[in-house]
């Protein structure tokens, strides 16, 4: 699976849960004090430049759309939502 010109395919890392103030617990779908998630780079296009495949980004929330693949999920996403790489 290959990404196309300024496309990045992500695998988006496994959501935590975190407690509120009055012990509610909320994972982090749900919180709206998050807006960037962190996942890892799967496929990088011929555009992209500083990301490669294998980096741990975090990115957009709200970027992208997902795909369904040999019963995997991914997240495709323009270079444009990626905030930073660690």
């Amino acid at each position: 699976m290959n990404a196309i010109g300024r496309n990045i395919i992500i695998k988006k890392l496994k959501e935590g849960v975190t407690a509120t103030k009055g012990g509610l617990l909320l994972a982090e779908s749900h919180r709206e004090d998050i807006r960037y998630v962190e996942a890892t780079v799967v496929s990088t296009g011929s555009e992209c430049d500083g990301i490669k495949k294998n980096d741990v980004i975090y990115y957009d929330r709200h970027a992208g759309h997902k795909i369904e693949l040999d019963r995997e999920t991914y997240h495709v996403i323009k270079t444009q939502d990626v905030v930073f790489v660690l």
